[in-house]
């Protein structure tokens, strides 16, 4: 079970949080055709450390790089590398810190120039199911509850959500328990509390849900190599409602 967060470890996490939107935003900012992912890697390291934070993925359970950078097919753990971006490439960024010992984790997907209108919807309904979700993030509902709404919300516009990865406790820890799948039955598992911090982060496949990994043991891709996109943002749970802490 989460942890219950003290108002101090809310408070700092907001502050993590906050760090972790403005990096992003200014990497969405350099994001063009031509630029190399692992530029884009580069980059979130500098912006972390003026801010006095950490990427939090170097070297977690041997991760190679700071940032995951995954294109089209590949649906996370992409690795930075000197690949450059080229005109209607899709790239989902996934970035999480370490401010001061407390964690923050988020993922955006974007276009590059002109995609197709499937695809764009594919990033459309991504977005939308995390926003579906994190209404449900609310005290007395079931953690299961944004499992099923996602799942549901992203089924009925004819995607797939992925089953292998899943969102997750966060807060003094990169990674917490419990697990959130973005799929499954309501009324489930867990009720949430006020205090719990979730990093909540639908991955939506075009096609099947079924993913492999490549032989670098981290990229997860998708079986039938239709494109896939990723939406994430740490959510506390208040007594007002859910309060995303990564924008």
């Amino acid at each position: 079970m989460i942890p219950i967060k003290s108002k101090e470890d809310l408070k700092m996490l907001k502050k993590s949080g906050k760090i972790l939107a403005e990096i992003m935003q200014r990497l969405k900012e350099v994001i063009k055709v031509g630029i190399s992912t692992y530029k884009i890697d580069q980059l979130a390291e500098e912006l972390a450390r003026r801010k006095n934070a950490l990427p939090a993925f170097k070297g977690y359970r041997g991760f190679p790089a700071n940032i995951c950078t995954s294109i089209n097919e590949e649906v996370v753990h992409g690795i930075p590398n000197e690949k450059r971006l080229k005109e209607g490439d899709i790239i989902s960024l996934d970035l999480g810190i370490n401010y001061k010992g407390y964690f923050s984790d988020a993922a955006i997907t974007l276009g590059l120039g002109r995609i197709d209108s499937r695809t764009e919807k594919l990033i459309d309904i991504t977005r939308n199911a995390l926003s579906q979700g994190i209404k449900q993030a609310r005290i007395n509902n079931y953690l299961s509850d944004i499992s099923y709404t996602i799942q549901t919300y992203v089924e009925k516009h004819g995607f797939s959500v992925v089953r292998q990865f899943v969102g997750h406790g966060i807060g003094r820890s990169l990674h917490e328990n419990p697990e959130i799948p973005n799929f499954g039955i309501p009324h489930q598992g867990e009720i949430l509390k006020s205090g719990m911090v979730f990093a909540i982060e639908p991955m939506v496949n075009m096609g099947t849900w079924e993913c492999e990994i490549l032989e670098n043991g981290w990229t997860a891709v998708t079986k039938d190599g239709m494109p896939s996109a990723h939406f994430e943002h740490t959510v506390a749970i208040t007594d007002d409602g859910p309060e995303i802490l990564t924008c």
